[in-house]
């Protein structure tokens, strides 16, 4: 489990295409301290498990699930890339609640400067709109974000200097494809009403 708070930003250092999946090295001198083989650590929101570390890079593999669901087939060495550990029991809830389990990706479409801040559009796929609500969270490429206007095919994010300076979202341009995960409470009240619907004999909508 993770908050979205992003620890480091690292880098790709190198890919092997082994069939229809992948095996990544990258580099995170911060969330590889104290590692060990089979911990979790997010990338641009996927939870990916250590396989190596050593010299303050890691392994991971990448089955090919992941890479149908997520931008991270798209990376290839040199790319800037989230990272997070997963959060600790007892520890701060800087964030929200994520799983590094990604719905879908989605697509920049618009930033807009502001004056301490900037406005990122970001369009849907098809079937994620019900989850999105003003003033609620989702994750952007593992970034936790508050969403600020939300439509069945698109929601803004407002990024501070922070976010901009810390993390791939101050580089990702009109194009760039991005990993959404949004709020797991969100689909179990969804699929618990429509089991309660189905049971009770009530049409479900």
């Amino acid at each position: 489990m993770f908050t979205g708070i992003v620890e480091e930003l690292g880098e790709v250092v190198a890919v092997e295409q082994l069939g229809d999946s992948s095996r990544f090295r990258l580099r995170g001198p911060l969330v590889t301290e104290g590692a060990k083989h089979g911990d979790s650590i997010a990338v641009n929101g996927v939870c990916l498990t250590v396989v190596e570390h050593a010299d303050g890079e890691f392994t991971a593999d990448v089955m090919a699930e992941t890479l149908n669901r997520s931008s991270l087939g798209a990376l290839v060495p040199g790319s800037r890339v989230n990272l997070e550990r997963p959060m600790a029991l007892g520890g701060r809830l800087g964030g929200h609640l994520v799983q590094g389990h990604v719905d879908g990706t989605g697509t920049i479409v618009e930033r807009t400067p502001g004056e301490h801040w900037e406005i990122v559009k970001i369009a849907l796929p098809d079937g994620l709109g019900r989850y999105v609500v003003e003033k609620g969270s989702i994750t952007v490429d593992g970034v936790s974000l508050t969403v600020v206007d939300a439509a069945d095919d698109h929601f803004t994010v407002s990024l501070i200097p922070t976010t901009l300076d810390l993390t791939t979202l101050g580089i990702k341009k009109p194009g760039d494809p991005v990993n959404l995960e949004v709020d797991v409470l969100a689909k179990y009240v969804e699929r618990l009403l429509g089991h309660s619907s189905r049971t009770s004999g009530e049409p479900v909508a």
